[in-house]
Protein backbone atom coordinates (compact mmCIF):
# COMPACT_ATOMS: atom_id res chain seq x y z
CA UNK A 1 0.00 0.00 0.00
CA UNK A 2 1.42 3.36 -1.04
CA UNK A 3 0.20 6.61 0.50
CA UNK A 4 0.28 9.92 -1.36
CA UNK A 5 -0.13 12.44 1.43
CA UNK A 6 -0.95 15.93 0.16
CA UNK A 7 -0.88 19.00 2.36
CA UNK A 8 -3.55 21.56 1.47
CA UNK A 9 -2.53 24.72 -0.40
CA UNK A 10 -1.71 28.09 1.21
CA UNK A 11 -4.29 29.69 3.46
CA UNK A 12 -5.36 33.29 3.92
CA UNK A 13 -4.01 33.51 7.48
CA UNK A 14 -1.22 35.82 8.61
CA UNK A 15 2.07 34.14 9.48
CA UNK A 16 2.43 33.23 13.15
CA UNK A 17 -1.24 32.44 13.78
CA UNK A 18 -2.33 29.06 15.18
CA UNK A 19 -5.32 27.80 13.18
CA UNK A 20 -5.35 23.97 13.60
CA UNK A 21 -8.98 22.87 13.15
CA UNK A 22 -10.34 26.36 12.44
CA UNK A 23 -11.93 26.44 9.00
CA UNK A 24 -9.91 29.16 7.26
CA UNK A 25 -10.07 30.54 3.72
CA UNK A 26 -7.61 29.55 1.03
CA UNK A 27 -5.14 32.07 -0.38
CA UNK A 28 -5.62 33.66 -3.80
CA UNK A 29 -2.95 31.31 -5.19
CA UNK A 30 -5.27 28.32 -4.69
CA UNK A 31 -6.02 27.60 -8.36
CA UNK A 32 -2.37 27.83 -9.43
CA UNK A 33 -1.19 25.68 -6.52
CA UNK A 34 -3.90 23.06 -7.02
CA UNK A 35 -3.11 22.82 -10.76
CA UNK A 36 0.50 22.10 -9.80
CA UNK A 37 -0.66 19.32 -7.47
CA UNK A 38 -2.94 17.91 -10.17
CA UNK A 39 -0.01 17.86 -12.61
CA UNK A 40 2.28 16.07 -10.14
CA UNK A 41 -0.42 13.45 -9.45
CA UNK A 42 -1.33 12.89 -13.11
CA UNK A 43 -0.91 9.33 -14.24
CA UNK A 44 -1.24 7.90 -10.72
CA UNK A 45 -4.30 5.71 -10.15
CA UNK A 46 -5.81 5.74 -6.66
CA UNK A 47 -7.84 2.95 -5.11
CA UNK A 48 -9.17 5.34 -2.46
CA UNK A 49 -9.11 9.09 -1.86
CA UNK A 50 -9.54 10.32 1.71
CA UNK A 51 -9.76 13.90 2.82
CA UNK A 52 -9.88 15.99 5.96
CA UNK A 53 -13.39 17.50 6.16
CA UNK A 54 -11.97 21.00 6.69
CA UNK A 55 -12.77 23.21 3.70
CA UNK A 56 -9.11 23.90 2.81
CA UNK A 57 -8.72 20.17 2.05
CA UNK A 58 -12.20 19.53 0.62
CA UNK A 59 -11.83 22.39 -1.88
CA UNK A 60 -8.50 20.99 -3.05
CA UNK A 61 -9.98 17.49 -3.40
CA UNK A 62 -12.96 18.84 -5.35
CA UNK A 63 -10.74 20.76 -7.74
CA UNK A 64 -8.57 17.66 -8.26
CA UNK A 65 -11.84 15.97 -9.24
CA UNK A 66 -11.56 12.80 -7.18
CA UNK A 67 -14.43 11.06 -5.40
CA UNK A 68 -13.66 12.10 -1.81
CA UNK A 69 -14.16 10.14 1.37
CA UNK A 70 -14.05 12.75 4.16
CA UNK A 71 -12.74 11.46 7.48
CA UNK A 72 -12.72 13.43 10.75
CA UNK A 73 -9.57 11.63 11.86
CA UNK A 74 -7.60 13.47 9.16
CA UNK A 75 -8.14 16.91 10.70
CA UNK A 76 -5.19 18.93 11.98
CA UNK A 77 -4.40 18.99 15.71
CA UNK A 78 -7.19 20.52 17.78
CA UNK A 79 -5.56 23.50 19.50
CA UNK A 80 -8.76 24.25 21.44
CA UNK A 81 -8.73 27.70 23.06
CA UNK A 82 -5.50 28.56 21.22
CA UNK A 83 -7.08 28.53 17.76
CA UNK A 84 -6.54 31.92 16.08
CA UNK A 85 -4.06 33.13 18.72
CA UNK A 86 -0.48 33.97 17.80
CA UNK A 87 2.19 31.40 18.60
CA UNK A 88 3.89 34.10 20.69
CA UNK A 89 0.75 34.53 22.82
CA UNK A 90 0.54 30.78 23.30
CA UNK A 91 4.21 30.43 24.20
CA UNK A 92 4.05 33.27 26.72
CA UNK A 93 1.18 31.68 28.69
CA UNK A 94 1.80 29.20 31.52
CA UNK A 95 -0.26 26.48 29.81
CA UNK A 96 1.60 27.21 26.57
CA UNK A 97 4.96 26.72 28.26
CA UNK A 98 3.75 23.38 29.67
CA UNK A 99 2.50 22.31 26.24
CA UNK A 100 5.70 23.30 24.40
CA UNK A 101 7.70 21.36 27.01
CA UNK A 102 5.64 18.17 26.44
CA UNK A 103 3.25 18.53 23.47
CA UNK A 104 3.25 14.76 23.06
CA UNK A 105 1.30 14.22 26.29
CA UNK A 106 0.06 17.71 27.26
CA UNK A 107 -3.29 18.63 25.72
CA UNK A 108 -4.06 22.14 24.55
CA UNK A 109 -6.78 23.80 26.69
CA UNK A 110 -10.05 22.24 25.45
CA UNK A 111 -8.05 20.64 22.64
CA UNK A 112 -5.83 17.62 22.26
CA UNK A 113 -2.23 16.45 22.65
CA UNK A 114 -0.06 15.18 19.83
CA UNK A 115 -0.52 11.68 21.29
CA UNK A 116 -4.30 12.11 20.86
CA UNK A 117 -3.80 12.95 17.19
CA UNK A 118 -1.41 10.01 16.73
CA UNK A 119 -4.13 7.70 18.09
CA UNK A 120 -6.77 8.97 15.69
CA UNK A 121 -4.40 8.70 12.69
CA UNK A 122 -3.40 5.20 13.82
CA UNK A 123 -7.10 4.26 13.98
CA UNK A 124 -7.61 5.69 10.48
CA UNK A 125 -4.72 3.61 9.09
CA UNK A 126 -5.99 0.50 10.90
CA UNK A 127 -9.47 0.90 9.38
CA UNK A 128 -8.25 1.17 5.78
CA UNK A 129 -9.33 -1.52 3.32
CA UNK A 130 -6.55 -3.87 2.21
CA UNK A 131 -5.00 -2.88 -1.10
CA UNK A 132 -1.72 -3.21 -2.93
CA UNK A 133 -2.55 0.04 -4.72
CA UNK A 134 -2.29 3.74 -4.02
CA UNK A 135 -4.22 5.79 -1.50
CA UNK A 136 -4.47 9.57 -1.74
CA UNK A 137 -4.88 11.49 1.52
CA UNK A 138 -5.52 15.25 1.40
CA UNK A 139 -4.74 16.58 4.84
CA UNK A 140 -2.54 18.79 7.05
CA UNK A 141 1.13 18.98 8.06
CA UNK A 142 0.52 17.58 11.56
CA UNK A 143 -1.30 14.55 10.19
CA UNK A 144 1.43 13.93 7.59
CA UNK A 145 3.98 13.98 10.42
CA UNK A 146 1.81 11.47 12.32
CA UNK A 147 1.92 9.16 9.26
CA UNK A 148 5.72 9.46 9.27
CA UNK A 149 5.87 8.52 12.95
CA UNK A 150 3.45 5.60 12.56
CA UNK A 151 4.62 4.15 9.22
CA UNK A 152 8.33 4.99 9.22
CA UNK A 153 8.99 4.92 12.97
CA UNK A 154 10.48 8.40 12.78
CA UNK A 155 11.01 9.90 16.24
CA UNK A 156 8.37 12.52 17.03
CA UNK A 157 10.96 15.21 17.73
CA UNK A 158 12.62 14.48 14.34
CA UNK A 159 9.47 14.88 12.21
CA UNK A 160 9.29 18.53 13.20
CA UNK A 161 12.84 19.15 11.91
CA UNK A 162 11.67 18.93 8.29
CA UNK A 163 9.13 21.49 7.05
CA UNK A 164 6.12 20.29 5.09
CA UNK A 165 5.27 22.90 2.46
CA UNK A 166 1.78 23.86 1.35
CA UNK A 167 0.88 21.61 -1.57
CA UNK A 168 3.69 19.16 -0.79
CA UNK A 169 3.17 15.52 -1.72
CA UNK A 170 4.77 13.02 0.66
CA UNK A 171 4.88 9.39 -0.49
CA UNK A 172 5.07 6.63 2.14
CA UNK A 173 4.63 2.87 1.92
CA UNK A 174 3.02 0.62 4.47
Amino acid sequence: MKFYLVRHTRVEVPSGICYGQTDVALAGSFVTESESIRSRLSGVQFDHVFCSPLSRCMQLGSLLDYPLQPDERLKELNFGEWERLTWDEIFESETGKKWFADYLHEACPNGESYQDMLHRVENFIGDLPETDGNILVITHAGVIRAFQVLLKNRPIKKVFDTPIAYGQITILEK
